[in-house]
């Protein structure tokens, strides 16, 4: 009976100090499991020099190189994310005002530090993209919190119209698409080179401020034309876009649809080379 007695005593002891001891290993912080970012091997951070000659953009180069002319802060978050201006929101006002020249190459081992683009006007690949955002993290301490909203869309779909869309003549030819004649895109009729439906969505998306979702069906890349009958060769709004896009048997239809938001925690002026 005694040696029950013991036993249970040590048994009802071992169960209070694993007790006791639980809360403290739960305590414990978790590791931080998410991959890291790759990086640029090189990279240097320059205010622009405002020249009026300057190109402007983000171009790609053999063997991965980044060139970076002009641009603001806001901008190279476009790029980095591959969003639009309309899902990023907050931010000072001076990563919309202060421009700057980038110059970046990543490992010579990486995918990228192997890449060939077809066009220097190439977009930059994922892996570029998410160098770009380990430059902005390192270089500008910027700060995002992402997330997904609910809201207004477009969708792209066949009008029940003949398609106007032909093969390519130049399947090397960067994919482009904007205004068939004046400076303002999409302002007198539409034009495009080598483009799938899918970056169609993509560019109209930027023009019109809301998300674009491809719905036609079609796969490949097509050349197009349509030109807008109408006297002002510079204006804009959303009913040219639309009779641009019924000119090649496509229209935009009213939607919903998921789209992704970036807000800006912080962000710092760019640190020394």
């Amino acid at each position: 009976m005694t040696l029950k007695r013991n036993f249970n005593r040590k048994l009802l002891t071992l169960a209070f100090s694993i007790a006791l001891a639980a809360p403290a290993a739960l305590s414990q912080p978790l590791a931080d499991t998410s991959p890291k970012l790759p990086e640029f091997e090189v990279a240097s951070v320059r205010p622009s020099a405002k020249n009026p000659s300057t190109p402007v953009g983000l171009f790609v180069y053999p063997g991965g190189r980044v060139s970076i002319q002009n641009l603001s802060v806001k901008y190279l978050i476009y790029y980095a994310f591959n969003v639009q201006e309309w899902q990023v929101s907050g931010g000072p006002a001076w990563i919309d005002e202060e421009r700057y020249d980038i110059e970046a190459k990543p490992p010579a081992d990486s995918m990228s530090g192997k890449s060939t683009p077809a066009s220097f006007k190439s977009p930059p690949n994922d892996e570029q993209r998410q160098m770009l955002q380990s430059l902005l993290i390192d270089r500008f301490q910027l700060k995002v919190h992402r997330g997904t909203k609910e809201g207004f869309a477009y969708l792209l779909v066949k009008s029940g119209k003949p398609l106007k869309l032909q093969p390519p003549k130049d399947a090397n030819d960067f994919p482009w698409a904007g205004s068939a004649t004046g400076r303002v895109p999409f302002a007198h009729g539409i034009e495009g080179k080598n483009i799938s439906m899918a970056e169609l969505a993509q560019r109209l998306s930027g023009a019109l401020d809301r998300q674009v979702i491809d719905e036609t069906g079609l796969t490949g890349s097509y050349d197009f034309r349509y030109e807008n009958p109408t006297d002002d060769k510079e204006a804009f709004d959303i009913s040219t876009i639309l009779v641009s896009i019924q000119g090649i048997g496509l229209k935009l239809t009213p939607g919903k649809g998921p789209a992704e938001t970036i807000v800006i925690e912080h962000v710092e002026r760019p640190s020394a080379n």
